[in-house]
């Protein structure tokens, strides 16, 4: 072998290394942590969630744990009640979602009595969790979560306008902007219908109502979801900015106060208790009993009104017509209703069902 084929093999002997060292150190920095941060932020997005929390998320989640209802109502809403995989009991009580997405059914509930089994939750496999505000401010069960990796979410409004913010919250977590938009668009409309036509109304002759919530005596104090949206169906909340008694973070009126109050109207979220107030001695004095205006608030997906229902919107128009029916003859809530479903949920009611919302009748099981 000459020499200089010498030197020519010896140079790519060389190269051969160079180029074997180079793909090594290529594959270490694709491994490294800086790498993986890299690959990861490609993937993620920050968001601020409704305590104010930065958390980056996923920026296509499919897997989605539901641990407060206000996330399985707005995934719903959006059309995305597929991507839950664990939820809370209550959701699975609601017999129109159970309809729409069966199978919620048979998914784990990892929430109970305000303790998450970390075990079921990481069996679920989520990408990333929402949770009330109570959870983020447990410091043991934040522990415990953080210790997952899985993005964990605040969900949490007090009134319409925070509800509105959750609501383009999740929607930016899942690129359901326009649908989100869409949805504001008919709350807005629904609010403006009825305030323009109450008004014309003096304070004086506005209709009082009292709100019980699950219970005949619980009910609402003033900054509650329930004071905001029926002050927006222009009726006076008898309830709203009064002494209550606060027990295990619910507020209740006394019966002798209710008497005092003597509302126009009672509106309950639980149809069990129009039989309770109706036939029940000591609340006969009401001119609501008298008159029979104890009146269930409708259900579809949820209690309409209720903190976690998306048909805010439907409660405040539904309350409206209700009490005002002279300033809303034109107003056909089983059209409004059939339509709201139609179009934000896909789903076609027939005339049996929307019956069955409006009088809130066989729409939520009891608990077992």
């Amino acid at each position: 072998m000459t020499r200089k084929q010498k030197l020519l093999g010896c140079n790519w002997y060389l190269i051969s290394i160079i180029l074997l060292i180079f793909s090594f150190f290529l594959i270490g920095c694709n491994n490294s942590p800086n790498g993986s941060h890299t690959q990861k932020k490609q993937d993620t997005k920050v968001i601020t969630d409704c305590v104010g929390r930065k958390v980056e998320v996923p920026v296509n989640p499919q897997r989605i744990a539901c641990l407060c209802p206000e996330g399985g109502q707005f995934l719903t809403l959006y059309g995305q009640g597929d991507k839950i995989v664990a939820t809370t009991d209550g959701m699975q009580r609601d017999v129109l979602l159970m309809e729409m997405y069966p199978h919620i059914k048979g998914l784990p509930i990892p929430k109970k009595s305000g303790v998450i089994n970390i075990e079921e939750l990481i069996d679920a496999k989520p990408d990333l969790v929402f949770v009330k505000k109570e959870t983020t401010s447990n410091e043991a069960e934040m522990e415990k979560l953080q210790k997952t990796g899985i993005p964990v979410v605040a969900l949490e409004y007090m009134n319409m306008e925070e509800q509105k913010y959750a609501l383009q919250m999740v929607a930016s977590i899942l690129n359901t902007e326009e649908e989100c938009q869409r949805y504001l668009d008919f709350y807005q409309r629904m609010i403006s219908t009825v305030q323009e036509r109450v008004a014309q109304l003096p304070e004086e002759e506005k209709v009082t109502i009292y709100h019980a919530v699950k219970e005949a005596t619980r009910t609402d104090a003033a900054g509650s979801m329930a004071a905001d949206w029926t002050k927006a169906a222009g009726v006076i909340n008898v309830s709203v900015g009064e002494e209550l008694k606060f027990l295990d973070g619910d507020y209740y009126a006394s019966l002798e106060q209710i008497l005092l109050w003597d509302p126009d109207y009672i509106l309950v979220n639980d149809p069990n208790v129009v039989g309770y107030i109706m036939n029940h001695e000591q609340w006969r004095p009401l001119q609501a009993v008298k008159k029979n205006r104890v009146l269930p608030l409708p259900n579809g997906l949820s209690r309409w009104g209720h903190p976690s229902s998306v048909e805010t919107p439907l409660a405040i128009i539904w309350t409206a017509s209700t009490v005002y029916p002279e300033l809303f003859e034109d107003i056909d809530m089983k059209a409004i209703t059939r339509d709201f479903y139609a179009e934000f949920f896909d789903w076609q009611l027939d005339d049996a069902s929307i019956a069955r919302i409006l009088s809130s009748q066989g729409m939520r099981n009891d608990k077992v």
